[in-house]
């Protein structure tokens, strides 16, 4: 009796180290997957525009002042 709960308990850690192993590359395969939202990534130098001018910025930083 003492030997299947052994038998048990190592099948069970096992099995959750495994599954754990799966979760943590299915996250981190999904993260790489989503956008960027405009933060520049690679080793060449690219410019990355964060404003652009346009009338409704125009009408907010009139307003602001």
């Amino acid at each position: 009796m003492n030997e299947s709960r052994r038998g048990f308990v190592k099948k069970a850690a096992l099995v959750g180290a495994i599954g754990a192993t799966g979760v943590v590359s299915v996250q981190a395969s999904a993260s790489g997957s989503k956008g960027s939202n405009g933060v520049v990534k690679g080793k060449s130098p690219k410019k990355e525009i964060t404003y652009t001018k346009t009338q409704a910025w125009e009408d907010y930083y009139k307003s602001a002042l």
